[in-house]
């Protein structure tokens, strides 16, 4: 099976360092390495951890009208990025479904796109199809992706080039580090601060070496990845966001700047904006929210959420025991009238009821470095 699966430009290095590796959106990829999930997730919440995020799909947009092109398939403000400013968005569907979430950072000369690895293809065939004739859609598979994590993953990628603790949160800039040239933003899906680094596939070898090689950094793998991004509350797609979800039901709101709401001056004008906007204006029927088990027992992906009487509320889409704060936690859609804070539900877990309340998210606070 493992022969049909891409690897990465570090693939060899993962094997060398005894990673336990997985098929993942058809790629074969880390999940931990010989100390554990658990070692790995706490390295990453106490000093650096360095995760191979190669598998993602990074983009260029090239042309003078790539902003406005791009906002026509985000509900984002695109066109008010700065040189260097980074920005989630969400690609949407004419029904107001979410196609994939990514980040876009306005460059000197383009737009940098990084999406999902599972969505990767369908993305550069979206971006051809619809706006194709109004920019270059150049797709980098000659590129890996790095990214450092924690809160020593200044102090240590300082050493690589004192530069780089001149970016903030969602801010960008190029880069020399181990003698190849790399792109680097300040961002990352732990909560914590970090940085991820776009660096030629060739080159990507020796800067993961560069920096394992440090004292404040180690490897960490999918299932950590997978751990912190839950703890900070963070959406990951084909589980919390798909097409049948919206922007407004995931409680992603935030990402859809006034300019591009009603009443703002570039309003609409995206894939399923009527819809997105009825909801903005009457609200939703279901909502995703945080829920935290009042007994230790994990609740996992695809639970059934019910009332004290039996009667369906919802459905788990993420669930772990978080090893930040030991205790089980949860993201799901709930209906409306249940997505309240302090609200108790019920998971079904092999036959019982296990009590669960809804909590804000981010259960782990974020500790991103805003400057």
């Amino acid at each position: 099976m493992s022969a049909d699966l891409l690897k990465t430009p570090l693939h060899a290095l993962h094997l060398e360092l005894g990673a336990r590796m997985v098929p993942f959106a058809g790629y074969d990829m880390p999940v931990n390495y010989p100390g554990g999930i658990i070692a790995e997730h706490k390295q990453c919440r106490e000093s650096a951890a360095l995760f191979d995020v190669s598998h993602m799909g990074q983009v260029r947009l090239v042309g003078d009208d790539a902003a406005r092109a791009l906002e026509t398939l985000v509900p984002v403000d695109v066109l008010g990025l700065a040189v260097g400013q980074q920005r989630y968005a969400l690609f949407t569907d004419a029904s107001g479904g979410i196609l994939d979430d990514l980040m876009v950072t306005r460059r000197e000369a383009d737009l940098l796109l990084v999406v999902n690895a599972g969505c990767k293809d369908a993305d550069i065939r979206h971006l051809v199809t619809h706006i194709g004739h109004r920019c270059q859609v150049v797709p980098l598979p000659e590129r890996a992706l790095l990214a450092l994590q924690g809160p020593r993953a200044a102090e240590a990628l300082a050493h690589l080039n004192p530069a780089v603790s001149k970016l903030v949160f969602m801010t960008g800039g190029a880069f020399k580090l181990a003698g190849a040239d790399c792109y680097v933003t300040r961002s990352g899906y732990t909560g914590e601060d970090g940085f991820e680094i776009s660096v030629p596939a060739e080159a990507a070898v020796a800067l993961a070496r560069a920096l394992i090689n440090l004292p404040e950094v180690k490897p960490a793998g999918l299932g950590a990845r997978d751990t912190l991004r839950l703890e900070a509350g963070l959406c990951l797609y084909g589980h919390d966001i798909d097409t049948r979800t919206s922007p407004v039901q995931a409680g992603l709101t935030w990402a859809i700047q006034k300019v591009r709401r009603p009443g703002g001056e570039r309003a609409g004008h995206y894939p399923g904006a009527a819809a997105i906007e009825g909801q903005l204006a009457h609200g939703v029927t279901h909502k995703r929210v945080g829920l935290m088990a009042l007994e230790r027992v994990p609740v996992r992906e695809g639970s059934k959420l019910v009332d004290a009487k039996g009667h369906k509320l919802g459905t788990v889409t993420s669930g772990t025991i978080a090893p930040t704060i030991n205790q089980p936690i949860a993201m799901a859609y709930l209906s409306a009238e249940h997505a309240i804070a302090k609200h108790e539900v019920y998971a079904e877990v092999r036959g019982q009821q296990v009590p669960m309340r809804v909590t804000p998210m981010p259960f782990v606070p974020h500790r991103y470095f805003r400057g």
